[in-house]
């Protein structure tokens, strides 16, 4: 099968807060095609994880859905009931959290929370059991049969992470979504895990999602790049071109602050001016417009326009569109 396995098209969402309306996401469109992985980048507090959870239907109550659609194979998961959006989870869309700390439940094994997540397969205990082992073989847990009686306090950050991980490859979703998944690893196993997630592709047929603050991660196994600023897609293309031609001065801004490009030793490290924009009032104008030293007066005033860069690269920029001339 070919085609995209998600399609988010001019999702908006807010919530409700005793200062009113904060506008986390404003018209956002991302297509994610079926074999890829696709990478979503851009500061804390930029609408990231609210992307993710609002794929998966677990927004928070004050959470509301201001407009767009989430197209699953035809299907608006929005509108789904909850009895159908319920059977999606944890077979055809899975999850991995950002903190493996409070994502397992702490006073049930190991293996009980493995054989929960399979309620719906008819395939004896036994083989529950088998299959949860070989998971967590998967992703590099030693002994992984005797692990499985085991309680969450009894592994490590890493070693919770990897369950995580196992866990929501149990059956083989077509959309996986990793939120922040190497935070809690170190530098050797957060090359494991980037490497199983590569394999993983082929494997399950489907795609990642992939959100992280490591550009260093996103730009080895991702195959294309949005970029998210204060709710707002700002620009999105493969992987090269954002990292090696990006075109909006949020992008460049946020590709220079890389400590892996950093060439000489500093106690300094780079950051971009200024402060993100309140989202309980957002501007009419270019909300990168504040921070940004090439804005001319048209940023001040109106709301840049999507401009094609090429055939899958577009960003969000009056400066690409002729309006500096």
């Amino acid at each position: 099968m070919t085609g995209n396995i998600v399609d988010i098209d001019d999702l908006s969402i807010h919530f409700e807060t005793q200062q009113g309306p904060a506008f986390a996401l404003r018209n956002v469109n991302i297509a994610v095609p079926r074999g890829q992985i696709i990478g979503i980048v851009g500061e804390s507090g930029s609408g990231k994880s609210t992307l993710a959870l609002s794929i998966m239907r677990l927004l928070p109550g004050n959470a509301v859905v201001g407009g767009g659609s989430i197209g699953f194979f035809g299907k608006d998961l929005l509108k789904l009931p909850i009895d159908e959006m319920r059977a999606l989870r944890g077979t055809r869309l899975a999850m991995i959290f950002q903190d493996p700390m409070t994502s397992l439940n702490p006073v049930r094994s190991i293996g009980h929370q493995m054989l929960d997540i399979q309620y719906r397969s008819d395939i004896a205990r036994g083989a529950k059991l088998t299959k949860a082992a070989d998971a967590l073989k998967r992703v590099g847990i030693p002994d992984a049969r005797e692990q499985l009686s085991r309680f969450p306090a009894e592994f490590s950050g890493g070693m919770r992470q990897r369950i995580c991980i196992a866990m929501s490859l149990l059956q083989k979703p077509e959309l996986l979504i990793a939120d922040e998944i190497t935070t809690a690893l170190d530098v050797t196993l957060e090359a494991q895990v980037l490497h199983l997630l590569r394999e993983l592709r082929q494997e399950l047929n489907g795609s990642i999602l992939f959100i992280s603050h490591n550009l260093g991660a996103v730009a080895e196994i991702c195959d294309s790049v949005v970029v998210l600023y204060a709710g707002e897609v700002v620009e999105q293309g493969p992987v090269f071109d954002i990292f090696d031609r990006p075109q909006h001065p949020y992008t460049r801004a946020l590709v220079e602050c890389d400590p892996a490009r950093i060439a000489e030793i500093t106690r300094e490290l780079p950051v971009i001016p200024g402060d993100v924009p309140n989202l309980h009032a957002i501007p009419e104008a270019c909300i990168f417009a504040p921070r940004c030293s090439s804005a001319i007066d048209i940023c001040r005033r109106q709301r840049p326009a999507a401009v094609a860069i090429g055939k899958h690269h577009i960003a969000r920029c009056h400066l690409l569109g002729g309006a500096a001339a």
